[in-house]
């Protein structure tokens, strides 16, 4: 059993009816700095994604209405508006010497125990549930998470068929405020969509981006009796051997944690220097020490302080020793067991103590206004976090951020018909 992609009717904004395409896309919602971020995109646009997949209101219930609401409304006038025919999408992205195609489909929804899709990170409950009342009240997804598969080149497949398609013009095509351009191409052709189909079906995916989303949508399969619409739900499917994906790590903000105090906690247990470098520096020096073993930037105070060669003893009390060697060594492993648990007893699922962070610099400037800890990470390499997913070991949750990803707001899904929304 491999994957299984189908042909949906894309809910796409009518860019008659907006300021511009790229004024009303966002990055995917967990890459919105709030509450600065929400603003700024709902300036760009009355109409911005950012409406759905972030709505403002004072209570969880009220934000979930308000999302189902205004989706009601920018279908009925027209707004969004409904593609003709099923198809799976091509989407490119180009930018920063980048150039990175997928295609965008309703895949099956399966469990990691069935090694179709794979995860390779641990979600946090009350996220999925906040996900999942949101899907639930708007009967949509709203944004595609982000997969990866190793393609073998076949001429006749998915690879082939979305590299021709590229070349057609495309149904829309827009630059983002980040420099990057976005192309969409609709594949509506019965035999192309067969190739497509044929070859994914011989592979299995990663996740590389929206564990808590796959999460929502295992969970919400089961609240409905199949089949059903929420049999399947909204990915970007990419081919890391033709188009390889960067990995980056995701920053903690330790909002309750003063610097000073994280610093005087770790004695005896790490190696603390202070850097007298700018940030580009300071993270090339973390970089370099993380190829020795375990480090962290830690900022907040106006310095950055690398933490590394921790403790033999700390690592064997509090690192499970039941899980790989290649687990047990990662720096979020490390992190997550030692330092956040152990050392400053730090909840890593709480929002009012701890957020995780992909923008380095927005990071640290956040600790310094708020007089927290930010904690800089060194990202995993790709390789690695495949194979844990293959091994079915998971790593701690925000381990990694894989991109370019997919920007919010220029296909939707619509789980039940639009005009019935």
């Amino acid at each position: 059993m491999g994957l299984e992609l189908t042909p949906f009717r894309g809910l796409r904004y009518d860019p008659d009816r907006v300021g511009s395409l790229a004024a009303v896309t966002s990055p995917p919602y967990d890459v919105v700095v709030r509450p600065d971020g929400v603003l700024h995109l709902e300036s760009a646009d009355p109409h911005n994604i950012v409406r759905l997949i972030l709505p403002q209101a004072s209570t969880p219930t009220a934000r979930n209405k308000q999302a189902a609401n205004t989706l009601r409304r920018w279908v009925t006038e027209g707004v969004l508006t409904t593609d003709e025919q099923p198809g799976l999408y091509v989407y490119e992205q180009r930018g920063a010497g980048l150039v990175q195609r997928g295609v965008i489909g309703a895949l099956r929804v399966s469990q990691p125990s069935d090694g179709v899709v794979l995860p390779h990170e641990d979600v946090m409950p009350h996220v999925v549930a906040d996900r999942a009342a949101l899907m639930r009240a708007t009967s949509a997804n709203l944004e595609p998470l982000l997969l990866t598969y190793r393609g073998d080149g076949d001429e006749a497949g998915a690879a082939a068929t979305i590299e021709r398609t590229a070349e057609r013009p495309p149904l829309l095509c827009t630059t983002t405020e980040d420099g990057f351009s976005h192309r969409l191409w609709a594949v509506t052709d019965p035999a192309e969509l067969e190739r497509i189909q044929t070859d994914l079906a011989r592979h299995q995916a990663l996740i590389a981006d929206g564990h808590h989303r796959w999460a929502t949508y295992l969970r919400l399969r089961a609240e409905h009796a199949s089949p059903s619409p929420w049999d399947y739900g909204l990915v970007l499917l990419v081919d890391t051997a033709r188009y390889p994906l960067r990995v980056r790590a995701i920053h903690r903000l330790l909002h309750r944690l003063p610097v000073p105090e994280a610093l005087s906690a770790l004695s005896g247990l790490f190696r603390v220097r202070q850097l007298h470098t700018p940030l580009n520096e300071a993270l090339e020096t973390l970089a370099d020490a993380s190829c020795a073993g375990n480090a962290f930037l830690l900022a907040g105070d106006g310095a950055f302080h690398l933490v590394d060669k921790p403790s033999p003893d700390l690592l064997a009390r509090t690192v499970p020793l039941d899980r790989p060697e290649a687990w047990r060594t990662l720096d979020a492993t490390v992190l997550h067991n030692a330092l956040l648990e152990h050392v400053w007893r730090i909840p890593d699922d709480s929002p009012e103590h701890i957020a995780y962070i992909h923008d380095t610099a927005a990071t640290v400037e956040k600790a310094e206004r708020d007089g927290g800890t930010a904690v800089l990470l060194h990202p995993v390499r790709e390789e690695v976090v495949r194979e844990l997913a293959r091994q079915g070991v998971t790593m701690p949750r925000k381990s990694t951020s894989f991109g370019p990803k997919p920007a919010s707001g220029l296909v939707l899904r619509a789980l039940t018909p639009p005009d019935a929304l």
